[in-house]
């Protein structure tokens, strides 16, 4: 069943912990956001990422999103307790676009979220 405007409001300012994460460069509001057991997947670079979110944390705190970073959440589907969230991101660290697809359950009457996976627009990829 499909929820209220309400609670789509909710999920996005959930979301808008990830994204104040990135363009600051500082994990601190993700860390309000995120499950102390999700998990992360993704290719950065052509490298595969995946396992605990600490990872992402890591990305975060060592690359702000620079100048010209840009992010639009949409807030995909809300059914009661889960929620679907996609966020696009433009210019992270000045030169990376992401789509980032957040995974959310309501924990506890909080939006929390367990997973994120991730793709790198292949034109901002840089080879090794």
């Amino acid at each position: 069943m499909r929820d209220s405007i309400k609670e789509y409001e909710a999920v996005q300012e959930a979301a808008m912990k990830f994204v104040k994460s990135v363009a600051e460069g500082n994990s601190k509001y993700a860390r309000e956001l995120f499950t102390d057991d999700a998990v992360l997947f993704g290719f950065l670079d052509g490298e595969l990422e995946h396992g605990s979110i600490e990872q992402f944390y890591h990305n975060v705190d060592t690359v702000s999103g620079g100048e010209a970073f840009k992010a639009r959440i949409d807030v995909v589907a809300v059914e009661e307790t889960l929620a679907v969230v996609r966020v696009l991101e433009e210019g992270w660290g000045d030169r990376i676009d992401f789509t980032d697809y957040l995974l959310l359950l309501k924990i506890g009457g909080e939006w929390k979220c367990v997973a994120k996976a991730y793709n790198q627009n292949s034109n901002t990829i840089q080879k090794k």
